[in-house]
């Protein structure tokens, strides 16, 4: 996959996804986009909440893909993230894109209809992570079905931004230690 496709995904992800949803609720829901967003707390509360349990989830999950059983797992992920050399800002970009667009799309528009469970379930099977012809990798998709029921909850208890932000959280943190731990590797094999 190309870094200019990947940016292109991003784009679409962020307007298309956004885009979709925010149809959605406007015309089926009797909640507009604001509304979700503000949520029940304060935007202070829900950055804080959202990059809080986005961290943690991303470290846990990084203890997972580490875990000696999972290493062709994370082979293939460090095989997808570092040819594409991605900067900090490349990543911060793609990981805003993808938390706003997803988010929007999926527990601002399509929980209310499928639930929290169902939701959490078919994002995480679309990103690939529940593959019955892959058992290591269902492992990981597991933790993350988990964790994005939680994201689920956030989104009712404190509003779409906490989930927007920790959405951003776990992409970055994971996307920056699958480029670093690969370049890593290649920086000691020179020496």
């Amino acid at each position: 996959m190309s870094r200019k496709l990947i940016f292109r995904l991003a784009a679409f992800t962020l307007v298309g996804f956004s885009g979709i949803g925010y149809l959605v609720i406007a015309n089926f829901m009797d909640k507009n986009l604001l509304t979700l967003l503000e949520g029940n707390f304060s935007w202070f509360s829900q950055v804080c909440i959202g990059s809080l349990y986005g961290i943690l989830i991303a470290l846990i999950g990084w203890k997972i893909i580490e875990l000696p059983i999972l290493e062709s797992t994370k082979t293939f992920f460090t095989n997808l993230i570092v040819p594409l050399r991605l900067s900090l800002t490349e990543i911060i970009y793609i990981s805003f894109c993808a938390g706003v667009g997803e988010e929007i799309l999926f527990r601002g528009a399509i929980q209310p209809f499928l639930g929290i469970l169902l939701t959490a379930v078919f994002f995480v099977a679309i990103h690939g992570y529940l593959n019955p012809s892959n058992w290591r990798i269902s492992i990981y998709g597991v933790f993350m079905t988990l964790a994005i029921v939680g994201i689920g909850f956030m989104t009712d208890y404190f509003g779409l931004l906490s989930s927007i932000v920790a959405h951003m959280m776990i992409d970055i943190i994971l996307l920056y230690k699958l480029g670093f731990v690969k370049n890593l590797a290649n920086n000691q094999e020179e020496i």
